[in-house]
């Protein structure tokens, strides 16, 4: 099980970082190099993708609340700048098409492309267990101004583990709603690289309307890796495996920014790692009390060179 090689990888980065930073130490570090962008794309890339999945699924969350009878183009939450459209019952499966073009509701995204919905007549998402199929079709995201695009195309299992949906937090006693969310993922980047991965999100709401949390784990395995949260292929062509160390915990007061958690990233072949620690403010420190995040912080590990990065959130 690679989960104790997560916490020997740590203690070598914390070992290596002392005996560097000591002045009483002249010793030459020869192996590896001083490059970090890799494992610093990868956090990057991930941290992006997983607040656009988070913020598409919201969408779909919010759309399957509707229960008339799977005539969902007279019920329920459209997203902004986006259109519905159904098909036909195939095989008692219905098909429904988010269509976006424009920006997203906090005006944060410009998003084009589709999102498919497969459900199957007479599931209703609410119940424990409930699944549908989700497809992201050249589902292709920016900033406002163009930057930072990328086109997502994925097939994925969404899965209601408890029942309920998140409107009903708080209320009769529903304090804790889990989804799971699992398949395969391509993501396409403006400078023609790509990358593939294979994810085993699961997100688990609590709280109350206007003051939700939301924390992020990984039930993915390859191998001898567990407790996997993506796993695939980086933009270098390198196999890479991340795992989540600490639930990643995701607040709605603060746009649905990372607060707190960390989660470890692997890339054996290059003998490359970062640990990746999320909840810190404009002065680099990590943040208290009702404190919203500026920037996350990187622990990277490339041979016998180590260093620390503290990033801007996306």
């Amino acid at each position: 099980m690679k989960t104790t090689k997560l916490f020997f990888h740590v203690a070598i980065i914390i070992a290596i970082t002392a005996v560097t930073l000591s002045s009483c130490k002249k010793d030459k570090l020869e192996k590896g190099s001083m490059d970090y962008t890799s494992v610093s794309n990868l956090s990057d890339d991930e941290l992006n993708v997983e607040q656009v999945s988070n913020e598409s699924m919201e969408d779909v969350e919010g759309f399957l609340n509707y229960q008339g009878n799977d005539n969902f183009k007279s019920g329920g939450r459209v997203p902004c700048n986006a259109t519905v459209d159904s098909t036909e019952v195939v095989n008692d499966t219905i098909t429904i098409y988010i269509t976006y073009d424009g920006l997203s509701c906090n005006g944060r995204r410009y998003r084009t492309g589709q999102v498919e919905i497969k459900k199957r007549v007479g599931t209703h998402f609410g119940r424990p267990g409930a699944s549908v199929q989700i497809r992201h079709i050249d589902f292709t995201v920016s900033a406002p101004n163009g930057s930072r695009a990328m086109t997502i195309n994925s097939s994925k299992i969404f899965t209601n583990v408890t029942g309920g949906f998140v409107f009903m937090l708080g209320h009769n006693g529903f304090n804790s709603l889990v989804h799971r969310l699992q398949g395969r993922m391509n993501i396409s980047f403006s400078n023609g690289t790509s990358r593939t991965w294979l994810v085993a999100r699961q997100k688990t709401f609590s709280g109350t309307r206007g003051n939700l949390l939301l924390s992020v784990d990984g039930f993915g395995s390859s191998g001898d890796y567990t407790n996997l949260v993506t796993w695939g292929t980086n933009r270098n062509g390198e196999d890479f495996f991340t795992q989540i160390s600490e639930s990643i915990v995701y607040k709605q007061a603060c746009t649905w920014d990372p607060v707190s958690g960390s989660k470890f990233h692997q890339i054996p072949s290059a003998d490359k790692s970062a640990l990746v620690l999320f909840g810190y403010n404009s002065d680099l420190q990590p943040i208290t009390g009702d404190e919203c995040p500026t920037h996350y912080r990187i622990d990277w590990q490339n041979g016998t060179y180590t260093g620390t990065r503290f990033i801007p959130l996306p």
